[in-house]
């Protein structure tokens, strides 16, 4: 699926700078339909009433941080691209958005539940292992994390507008090895959910304070 035209290696660190140049573009050919609803909601369910989630790329924050804000949850949206959170600040102004990258994440809470939706993938195989640590240092016990990720190891070229934009993944068994050594069990891991835009979805729960 990599395309051996394009240097990968060079294309992951333009992530930003893509998402920048195309934030208005993408923000209006973001599907507002919801398909990932259901995930959303199992992801709802592991977490207690007004809970504190981090939207970890959280994009101009439709739909997926204001789905949550609907339901009565209390969200923090971080991205790294300034125009995404320009576009956030305009259209949720009461809503805390920062500008930041997942892969510093260095805020001084913690939360129910971190979900990086369409935006974990972006990382390095190399930055995700270092983010997951920073994931899990932020999550309360017994909190939830959900990210869309890859099928299997690799790097692929995706598009955002007419820019091609790095995607990688680790293997599911990567995936496990690492959130077990934080104390993060995998809830469920669906390649290429067919009822989901194909999308591969990894939902995992931290164990509970009693439990460690």
């Amino acid at each position: 699926m990599a395309n051996d035209k394009l240097d990968l290696k060079l294309l992951a660190t333009r992530t930003r700078d893509i998402y920048e140049r195309n934030a208005v573009r993408f923000d209006a050919e973001r599907s507002k339909r919801l398909n990932e609803k259901p995930w959303l909601d199992r992801f709802a369910a592991l977490l207690p009433a007004g809970a504190a989630i981090l939207d970890a790329g959280c994009g101009a924050g439709d739909p997926i941080a204001a789905y949550f804000t609907g339901k009565g949850f209390r969200v923090t949206g971080i991205d790294q691209a300034r125009a995404m959170i320009a576009l956030a600040r305009a259209r949720y102004p009461d809503g805390e958005w920062l500008l930041a990258d997942m892969r510093d994440l260095e805020l001084d809470r913690r939360f129910d539940g971190i979900i990086g939706w369409n935006s974990f993938f972006h990382l390095t195989q190399d930055e995700q292992r270092t983010t997951l640590a920073r994931m899990a240092a932020h999550l309360k016990p017994g909190g939830a994390l959900m990210l869309t990720v890859g099928p299997d190891s690799g790097e692929v070229a995706g598009h955002v507008g007419v820019d091609d934009v790095y995607h990688s993944s680790l293997s599911p068994r990567q995936y496990q090895d690492i959130l077990e050594k934080f104390q993060l069990r995998i809830v469920d891991f669906v390649k290429e959910d067919p009822d989901c835009a194909l999308q591969t979805v990894l939902l995992a729960q931290k164990h509970a304070a009693n439990d460690q």
